[in-house]
């Protein structure tokens, strides 16, 4: 693309129209993706299986007044569909219960014994959030209590079903093609589908005659956070979702919201990155290493100075998370060179925290290019083993562990595409290895020969400006199944190289034309690209490939480089 003519608009335009075509966009589709709204993406919630049956039971108990509970899981995508439903009923004039599982103490997903002992203490309808797509022992338990059960998730599912009053999750087997195409939503997305739905049915009762509808559109920060922290696929419906959400977070309405905004540091609107880097960490921290109620009272208490305190002790806990998590992936990533002819990394120890498993696993994941599975062994009163595993792209991962479910490798299991948790027995860990490689070692094989980095733009370095960094961020926002643009910058010389942190490379560069940026390699001291840079001479080209971000540090903002490749050219 010729940058060098034409008024920076039309230039824009351009740079704009060909990020967006890379990324899979018809020409047709164009305008309706370069300002994703809601308008332009939202289905009619009524396509989904169970919708209407869930919506008109959930209005059926505001217009009761009828005793509730939402049932969350404890990462984020489960804290923010709780808090999403929760803050919905309140704005209805409902309030409504939650619970919030044990990681150590309960695991994943929805307990038979908890959900008896809610209908015990009154609750005639437990909305589950996050969870119970697999859950059938529970709620058989449930429906023999008599209390109705609603399923909101968005987990691979079995061919059979659970026994629930209303199961919603667009990925359901027997889901319609229109309904299946939303399988890449996180269940705070499924959530807020809901919540459109139960605005709909109380609407149509005539429910708000004397009192002003919700604004739905307040719930899109954390609709927005438990998208980009689950990971979920940024295309269609869910990057409209993120790029509305971005915008309500900013303006700081959400009393907690607010608070681990201000905990995470922030001194401008958060980013698509901060969400999955800053703020879904702390989030997170609660149910890995802390209190797993944490996030969701953060995300609903309307009192800032217990949003503050509750912000702050996020904030340590995840600081507390780290430090576990660095011994774990320490003594997890001493196993790999065992691991070498493995398609699917399998690592288990004893001691191992339950609660960082998953981030070790994807830590992996991103070093070797494998699909990772950690596993901390004797996790429960059985003996058996947790696991945790992320996977690459291609690589369906949650429906590989439904399958080795059936096939009775596995105690419990399931998840999505790029994500799945297990309980093992200890004795089937080298069978399950085993049958994993067998069914996944194609794919995988496929999926590593498709790894090259795909770039988006070449420019000379005095072409690395903030205005061009603006310019592909506003084909934003970027994240999973919407890859951030990569560009190449050079040719360039090295003019200083050190290491910064741990190990991060941290360059200064010169191009041929005189114009010089900042650069850095994150977490590549070690690796053969990271060395070369540390020892690269002066004297020699080569070029820089990554994305381009802004440093905002100085008085005046510059426009650097994070690297993720480099080529020596002479």
């Amino acid at each position: 693309m010729d940058l060098g003519g034409g008024s920076s608009a039309s230039l824009e335009h351009d740079l704009v129209t060909q990020l967006l075509l890379s990324r899979g966009v018809a020409p047709e589709d164009l305008e309706r993706n370069r300002n994703p709204s809601l308008r332009a993406f939202l289905p009619d919630p009524s396509v989904f299986r169970d919708m209407d049956a869930a919506a008109e039971r959930l209005a059926q108990a505001v217009l009761t007044q009828e005793q509730l509970t939402v049932y969350g899981d404890y990462d984020v995508d489960g804290a923010t569909s709780a808090a999403l439903l929760i803050r919905l009923l309140r704005m209805l004039g409902h309030e409504a219960r939650y619970y919030i599982p044990d990681r150590l103490l309960e695991g994943y997903g929805p307990s038979g014994e908890a959900l008896v002992r809610l209908a015990e203490e009154g609750s005639s309808l437990i909305v589950t959030v996050d969870c119970g797509a697999m859950a059938f022992e529970a709620l058989d338990m449930a429906r023999a209590a008599g209390v109705d059960v609603i399923v909101v998730d968005h987990h691979k599912c079995a061919p059979e079903l659970p026994a629930a009053m209303a199961l919603v999750n667009p990925n359901r087997l027997d889901e319609d093609e229109l309904a299946a195409s939303h399988g890449h939503l996180a269940a705070v997305g499924v959530a807020f589908l809901l919540a459109v739905a139960t605005v709909r049915v109380l609407r149509q009762r005539g429910f708000f005659e004397n009192r002003r509808e919700p604004d739905l559109f307040a719930l899109l920060d954390l609709v927005a956070l438990g998208t980009v922290a689950d990971v979920a696929a940024l295309r269609g419906l869910n990057r409209a979702l993120v790029a509305q959400g971005l915008k309500v977070m900013a303006k700081r309405e959400n009393i907690g919201m607010s608070a681990l905004i201000d905990a995470s540091r922030l001194s401008r609107a958060p980013t698509c990155s901060d969400l999955g880097f800053a703020l879904g960490p702390r989030i997170n921290a609660g149910g890995r290493v802390g209190e797993s109620t944490l996030g969701v009272r953060l995300l609903t208490t309307e009192d800032p100075d217990e949003a503050r305190a509750i912000a702050a002790q996020l904030s340590a806990l995840n600081e507390e998370r780290r430090v576990i998590e660095a011994a774990v992936q320490e003594a997890a990533e001493a196993q790999l060179d065992a691991q070498h002819n493995r398609a699917v990394i399998t690592l288990a120890g004893r001691g191992w925290h339950p609660g960082v498993i998953g981030i070790v696993a994807g830590r992996i994941k991103e070093k070797t290019g494998k699909p990772t599975l950690v596993i901390a062994l004797d996790a429960d009163e059985d003996g058996n083993g947790k696991g945790s595993g992320r996977s690459i792209a291609g690589v369906d991962l949650g429906a590989a562990i439904i399958a080795a479910r059936e096939a009775g490798l596995l105690v419990a299991g399931g998840g999505h595409a790029m994500a799945a948790g297990l309980t093992v027995a200890e004795g089937k860990l080298d069978a399950l290895a085993d049958w994993l490689d067998e069914l996944l070692g194609s794919a995988v094989t496929a999926a590593m020969a498709n790894q090259a980095l795909l770039l988006d733009l070449a420019v000379a370095p005095g072409g690395l400006r903030p205005s061009l960094v603006e310019a592909m961020e506003s084909a934003g926002p970027y994240g999973m199944g919407w890859p951030g643009p990569r560009i190449a910058v050079g040719p360039v010389r090295l003019v200083k190289a050190d290491l910064v942190g741990t190990d991060h490379v941290r360059l200064i560069v010169r191009g041929d034309d005189g114009a010089s940026f900042k650069a850095i390699a994150f977490r590549a001291a070690s690796t053969e690209m990271g060395q070369a840079l540390l020892h690269g001479t002066h004297h020699r080209r080569l070029w820089l490939a990554g994305r381009a971000k802004i440093d905002d540090w100085a008085s005046r903002p510059q426009a650097e480089l994070h690297v993720e490749d480099a080529a020596f050219v002479d």
